[in-house]
């Protein structure tokens, strides 16, 4: 599949803050955080950015997001986010009605992590802890947003080489709106920086 994820409409205003979320036992030091971080810095130094560290429960995690968002001009918000931080950026996009980037986005998390209860480190800090509860996969599941209001809204950068999750499940969840489709790289992207530009372009940052 071609690169399709054409900029949002002329229409949508240019951004002025942005929300990345990170994946499952990442934090903000992941790799890609990082770039996103430095690239605001450099090129947008106005662009309100934030990368919150999220909470194992994904009740408290989203949460956390609406508060940090309450005060933001819903009509110049941004997201991006990666794996289960993709499922946690749509949910948002869906109740503030926003642009949202999704890089290898965790479609079922209550299904794949639910062989994940118990103990879990953080990757970038091994001796970083925390336990992911059975509770959570109920959270996770009561969370799951329906079909997309506005597919339009979403540019999904999706991977064939993704290690982790299915391409062809995140490609059917998200075909209605921009794809991006990648017939090699791995879950964690490691070539992001490749096409960053595409995706900012999307998000007209």
């Amino acid at each position: 599949m071609p690169l399709d994820c054409a900029p949002m409409s002329a229409a949508t205003p240019r951004p002025s803050h942005l929300l990345y979320l990170h994946g499952f036992r990442s934090s903000p030091r992941s790799a890609k955080a990082l770039q996103m971080a430095a690239w605001a810095a450099a090129e947008r130094p106005g662009l309100v950015f934030a990368c919150p560290q999220l909470p194992p429960s994904p009740a408290a995690a989203i949460e956390l997001l609406e508060a940090l968002t309450g005060s933001w001009p819903r009509e110049t918000v941004a997201l991006m986010g990666s794996s289960l931080g993709g499922f946690y950026a749509t949910v948002m996009a869906e109740r503030l009605s926003c642009p949202a980037v999704l890089l290898n986005p965790a479609v079922d998390p209550a299904r794949d992590l639910a062989a994940y209860i118990g103990e879990q480190h953080c990757w970038q800090e091994p001796a970083e802890h925390f336990f992911f509860r059975p509770e959570f996969v109920y959270e996770l599941r009561a969370l799951t947003p329906g079909e997309l209001t506005r597919p339009e809204r979403y540019c999904a950068l999706i991977a064939k080489g993704d290690e982790l999750l299915d391409w062809r499940e995140m490609l059917g969840r998200y075909q209605k709106g921009r794809v991006l489709l990648l017939e090699g790289s791995d879950h964690g992207l490691s070539d992001f920086a490749d096409h960053l530009p595409t995706l900012i372009d999307f998000l007209k940052l």
